[in-house]
This record gives structure tokens, sequence and C-alpha cells, in this order.
């Protein structure tokens, strides 16, 4: 018979918790089975500080998400006490999916991961008050801020044109990115801006940004570190709350991002005083520190055992991109630099290939060389999407761009666009253009006020009224209202000086080159200088391609052949769809991506390492050079190549280059030289072959049976072609009149209407000027079909 209260049978001693607490920890940690030795370390090391040094192609990311999924799965913390943060929303989406499909959906529950800018605005907006705002601030982006800039740059009279307002914003930014408040700004930063006034219009934009409850993205961080300072309670809050903090990229914070960190991740006191050191997980890899130019700080990850004592440093040097030759050469030329904390990363692939470099005798030779390598390629069924060219400044793929338009190769242009569309290469083509053709109204209209010369909307308005009333170009109707008195003194004299420009211009065009036309042309209208003033950080960028449009049109004989070149470029760039295309990127674009195959072109003294950072920063601009060569090799996975040029052409001047002192960094036991087949100086024969400077000359009188080598050859006759010879210019489309057709001597001695003088009476006319005797504005010269008779 059984007992009616049968014993309990109780649990082994062994097992505790709760039932669900014991059949979450019951689960399998399979996401750690896929990690090396040092991985697994880094992503279970959960106390304490800790620095990962993530080398190139190491898996930063898995070790990342692997790290929050071990904290969620062990239970060390719940998601919303997790602070992740990241540089990019495409980081931390990424960040998110790969949490999510390591341990499930939980990771939609981590209200803190996001880059430092979102995070920023969502504790501002809690506790807006604290800092002088309203919970629904608006963020400005840069046109609102520009906007706001000029504001009060004229409020305090100072001259707009002489003082741009975007320098302005590039220095507060600087200033913001510095954690400097305008109190904190020294006077000697403070005078670099408006003589001495810089300090005084951070100070009054600061104001006019509280008055319209705004901040600028410098405020999110700048204003969340004075929120932390300022409020130790709220301070102390969000270091209880985040038990864990983990920090991406950390090489290329700034110092304000710095600093607040450092405030969240102050050790905590226990009951006895004695210091808790924080959860905090910084990845990173010093050796690629390449963003110093907008503001980031390599001493931050250098000194992170400094700022946290006690610190474990972690070193992921197991590679998985890039093959043995590859990643030896890049080792090797990295140990270069001084300021760096040192590993030595190695691959589990094969040898693979040698880095080869070659050295050409010019850019169009490199160019091409590059262009038959691909095809050559292209034959083998590699993949045109995992072919990437990487050049140090954007003027370098100008060269690229032309040669596989020639070719017909597909490209596309990654992290900015395409040499021809860029605003400075379309504004420079515009004036050329109405120098080669005034009827061309779309040119005509993009430069009509650009740089500002006080031709606003209301001139092109009545511009454009003159020309649809009597069918004519806008050039010719802006010559026109020169003559006459629509046109307030102010706009009229702007626009005189305009018209007077572009005759001179033209009258050139039997004088001088080109080239030589182009040059004053940017000079004189202002538009060099407008990007000289210009202290945005693309401003130096954009000079260099302008200089770059000019020695390019040295290669044709005229402006005509050089513009019909320019609408066939575009015109193959507009009608290419291919799925396939090459990468086309500054070294700078490249960080985070790879590629089969990546060529490197440029590698000489000047361009690679660039001389102004050399200028600017010395020895540490040397080493982020030097870091940046790092990162375009580590972008290869089987196939890298370096080439250098021996002359380049820089303002129509060709010039010996001297080769980068990177190139002698490199290892001979994983380089191979290999052997120019240029046709030009220097090739295998080490003699010259026929000059591209030989007028008769074909730069494709070869015979190669790479693909798209016949339509290159058909492309160059058509070319050919299209280029006139030289002699007397003609200006297309050029106006035969000025006169717009209407007879003014109807009017004379009537009552007519004008829409801007009001009544007046006709007293003369001279063809389709009439000179009216207006009842309130006085004598005036208009033109006939701007008036009604009445």
């Amino acid at each position: 018979m059984t007992s009616a209260n049968p014993e309990k049978i109780p649990f082994p001693e062994s097992e505790s918790g709760s039932i669900s607490e014991r059949a979450q920890s019951a689960r399998s940690a399979s996401y750690l089975e896929a990690l090396n030795p040092e991985q697994h370390e880094a992503a279970t090391t959960l106390d304490g500080p800790l620095l990962v040094l993530a080398g190139a192609g190491t898996g930063k990311t898995r070790v990342l998400t692997t790290r929050i999924a071990h904290i969620l799965t062990t239970r060390r913390a719940y998601p919303s006490q997790i602070l992740a943060v990241t540089f990019t929303n495409k980081a931390a989406r990424e960040m998110k999916t790969r949490v999510g499909k390591l341990i499930g959906g939980v990771a939609e529950g981590m209200p803190w991961l996001g880059t430092f800018h979102s995070i920023g605005a969502k504790i501002l907006r809690r506790h807006a008050e604290l800092v002088g705002l309203k919970s629904d601030f608006t963020i400005l982006d840069t046109d609102d801020q520009i906007r706001l800039l000029k504001q009060v740059l004229a409020a305090e009279n100072i001259d707009d044109k002489r003082w741009p307002a975007r320098q302005l914003a590039w220095l507060i930014d600087n200033w913001k990115n510095r954690g400097q408040t305008p109190k904190n700004v020294t006077s000697g930063d403070g005078f670099t801006f408006a003589n001495g006034h810089g300090f005084e219009l951070y100070k009054l934009y600061q104001s006019r940004l509280k008055a319209l409850n705004a901040v600028d993205f410098g405020d999110l961080l700048l204003e969340m570190i004075r929120l932390f300072q300022e409020n130790p309670d709220i301070l102390a809050d969000y270091q209880g709350r985040f038990k864990y903090t983990l920090v991406d990229e950390y090489q290329d914070t700034n110092v304000a991002q710095y600093l607040w960190l450092r405030l969240l991740a102050q050790p905590k006191s226990d009951t006895d005083g004695a210091a808790q050191p924080k959860n905090i997980c910084c990845v990173g890899d010093d050796d690629q520190s390449i963003y110093g130019w907008r503001g980031a700080e390599v001493e931050n990850i250098l000194r992170f055992d400094q700022d946290f004592p006690g610190a474990k440093v972690i070193r992921l040097e197991q590679n998985y991109r890039s093959t043995s030759h590859i990643l030896q050469a890049a080792s090797h030329l990295i140990t270069h630099n001084e300021g760096r904390l040192g590993k030595t990363l190695h691959s589990v692939g094969d040898d693979g290939e040698r880095v080869a470099v070659r050295h050409v005798w010019d850019g169009e030779e490199e160019a091409r060389s590059v262009g038959e390598d691909i095809e050559q390629l292209q034959r083998q069924q590699h993949n045109l999407d995992e072919i990437a060219i990487l050049v140090r400044a954007s003027f370098q793929m100008r060269e690229f761009e032309d040669r596989f338009a020639k070719l017909g190769l597909p490209y596309r242009v990654i992290g900015g666009p395409r040499f021809y569309e860029r605003k400075e290469i379309r504004d420079a083509l515009a004036y050329l253009k109405v120098i080669a053709s005034p009827a061309n109204d779309l040119a005509f209209e993009r430069i009509f006020n650009v740089p500002r010369r006080g031709l606003g909307d209301a001139t092109l308005k009545t511009v454009h009224s003159l020309a649809r009333a009597n069918t004519m170009p806008l050039f010719e109707a802006a010559r026109t209202l020169v003559d006459t008195e629509e046109l307030n003194t102010r706009a009229r004299n702007a626009l005189g000086n305009l018209m007077a420009s572009f005759t001179r211009w033209q009258s050139l065009m039997d004088t001088a080159t080109h080239t030589e036309l182009a040059e004053i042309v940017l000079d004189e209208s202002g538009y060099t200088e407008m990007w000289k003033k210009d202290r945005a950080a693309d401003a130096p960028g954009r000079l260099e391609n302008l200089k770059e449009l000019v020695r390019s049109m040295a290669d044709f004989e005229n402006l005509t052949g050089f513009l019909e070149h320019i609408s066939l470029v575009m015109d193959a760039q507009e009608n290419g769809d291919e799925a396939e295309k090459v990468n086309l990127m500054t070294l700078h674009a490249s960080k985070g991506l790879e590629f089969d195959t990546v060529f490197l072109p440029g590698w000489e003294e000047g361009v690679f390492p660039h001389q102004r950072t050399l200028d600017d920063s010395g020895r540490a601009g040397l080493e982020e050079e030097r870091r940046l060569a790092y990162v375009g090799l580590t972008r290869a996975r089987l196939l890298a190549k370096i080439s250098f040029a021996h002359n380049r052409r820089i303002h129509a001047l060709w010039q010996s280059s001297v080769p980068s002192r990177f190139l002698d960094e490199l290892p001979a036991a994983h380089v191979e030289i290999e052997e120019s087949q240029g046709t030009y100086g220097g090739g295998a024969g080490g003699g010259f072959a026929t000059s591209r400077f030989d007028q008769n000359a074909s730069a494709f009188s070869g015979n190669h049976d790479t693909p798209g080598w016949q339509r290159a050859q058909r492309h160059s006759q058509q070319t050919r072609n299209a280029v006139r010879p030289r002699g007397p210019r003609q200006i297309e489309g050029k106006i035969v009149a000025r006169d717009t057709g209407t007879d003014g001597s109807a009017f004379l001695g009537k009552r007519v209407f004008h829409q801007k003088f009001g009544y007046g009476k006709v007293t003369s006319a001279d063809g389709d000027k009439l000179t009216v005797e207006f009842e309130k504005a006085g004598t005036k010269r208009v033109l006939a079909s701007f008036v009604e008779q009445h």
C-alpha cells in the first residue's frame, strides 16, 4: 500500500537556482565554438577594463557581438544595462543583427546600442532642461548650421566673403571635437578667425542655438559632457545603469568622445572606499588610425592601460583575410612606426602571390597597365566587383576613369562622385562650355552666381523673362540687360563685370592655349580663391581636382576637342548598367572593405605620403600616412599590386617623381618586381618606343587581344576625328545679333507701363531700347519688350 503522503524527492545538492534559471544556464554556448583561443578569451573576459587589439581581418566584429551574446546568455546583465557604441548606424545595425543571430531576438531590447551621436541625443532629450534646452530640440544639419552662422556674422558686421561662414563652422567643429566650450577656447585659438573675434562668434553662435532650441552634431557630445560634469547625481545614475560598456573602433575616437567615455567609466568606490574597476571593453587597432584630419586621436588607444589601471590587453593576430605574402609585407611596413602598441599578424591561408611592385613612365601608362591587368583578370573569369583601385587623393581617379571609359570597362566610385561629376569639376567645365558655346543655357545658369557675385534669384528671373520673351539664350539676354536699367545698380554692375570677363576670355581663345585659358578663367572668376578660403576638410582636395582637370586638358588639341571628350566619357558612365563593376575609391574610403585584387597606384613622395600631411603634421602625419598604406595593403585577399610613376604632370609641367619611402620599407622576401610593359621610357627593352607626343601616333597602335581593345581603337579614331586641328578658333553657337528684335520707334511719345518703374512717357528710342520719363522713377533706359502701351 502506497503512502498517502509520499516523500518529496529533492534536486541534487549540486544544482541550485530556479527551474527557469537552470534551464537558461543549460543553453549550449555554441556561439563560442567558432572562436580561436584569443577571440574566445576576449569574448569571455567579462570583469574589469579590457583592450582588444584587433589587427586587420582578425574578426573584431565577431568578438564584439559574441561578447555581448555571452554577457546576456550568462545573465551578467540585462540588455538595457549594456552600453555598446559604434561610429556608424550601419555598424550598429550589423552588430544588433549578428547578436540576434547568435542568441535570438533579445538584441532588439538593447536601447543603448548605437552611435556616439544617437546615444548622446537620447540622453540629452531626457535631461534637456539641465543644459538650457527643451526635450524637443532640433538637431541642425550642415546647411542649417552654415545659414545660422551667416546670420551671426551679419549681426556682427563681419564680411562673409573675407571670413566665410563655412570656415567658422569648421573651426567651431574642431573646438567641439576637442571638448572645448566657448569658455575653454584659448585666446590663441580664437584669434585665428576674423582678427580675434572667433571666440566671441562661437559664444554668440551657441547663444543663438539655445534661443532656437537647437543643437548641432558637436553639441550632442559637448552638452552631454557638460551635463555629466555639472550634475554628479545624473552621472552616477548612468554609471550605475551600465554594467558593461563596449566601444568599437576605439582608435578613431576624438577628444570629446574620449572624455565622455572616461566620465562613464570612472571607477566607483565600494562600501570600504576601494575603487571598483569598470567593465569597459574597447576594440580597435592602433595601426589603422587614419582619421587624424577629422579629429581622431590615436593617443587614446595608446594610453588605454594608463587611463584604466590594471587593464588587460588581448591581441587578435590571426588574420582570416589576406594571404601570407600580403600580410607579411603590410606587417613589416607598419613596424617603421614608433607610436604603436605592436602585434604580429599571421595568416591562416597559404603564401599566395607576392606583392607586385611596378614602375611606370607616367600616370597615363599607369592607368593603361592597370586597365590591361583588369582585362586579363576578366579573361580568367575574375569578378569585377572583387577588384578595387585605391588612390591617395581623388584627383588621381581622373586618368583611370578616362581609361576605363575608352575601354568600355564598367566601374563605380565609392565614397564620392565620379571625377567629372564632382561639383568643382562641373563648375569649371560650365565656365569653359559658356566660353566655347555662349548659347549653353544650362552651363551659364550654373555659374551665374558661382562664386557669389551679388546676382541673386531675382536677377536670374529677370534674365529668364527676357530670354523667353525674345527666344534668345540666357547669355545674350544678360548682355542686353547690362545696357538697360531693368536691374538695380548693384546687380547691373555685377552682371556687367561677368559679361565683360566672358568677352575677354573668349578673345583669349585665339592667343592663349586652352590650358592657359582654363587657369586664367579659374583665377579671374574668383573660383579658385573661393575654395582657397573654404576651410572645410574637403577644400584642399577640390583644389587638387581643379589642378588635375587643367592638367588633363593638355592631352587635347583644343578646348572643343576636350569638351567633346568629356561628353563621350559622361555618356559612357550614364549608359554603363552592368552588374559587375570595378571599384574606384580613396584609401580612406576603403577602410572596412576587402577585395580579392587591389591596385595601389601613385606611391610617390608628395602623393603618398601626401605632402600636405607632412607639412601640417610632421612625424605624426608621416606615421598616419604609413598606417594608411597598411590599410590599403590589408584590403587585398589574394593579390596586391603597387605602382609608381617616373613622371607626373603638375600644372601642365612634367616633373620627375621620387619613389615613395614606403616602397623601400616593404620586405624584399614578400615583394615581386614586375617588368613594365609600357611603350614609353623605361620599358623592357630599355629604350623609347613611339612617343605619345608624336601627333601622328595613336595611343592604340599596338596589337593586343585584351577584351575591349578593339573598342578602344574605334573610340580613339572617333576622338581624333572629333578633335579639330589647331587653327582659328570658332565660338560655337555664337550670337549674331544683340537686338531683341522689338522695334522701339512704335512707342515714341506714348504712355507706357513698366512692371518695376510704373507709368511713364517714351522720349526716345534706339532699336529695342527706350528712354522713358517715368512719373515716379525718373528717366530710365529699358527694353521695349518690358513695357506695355497704355
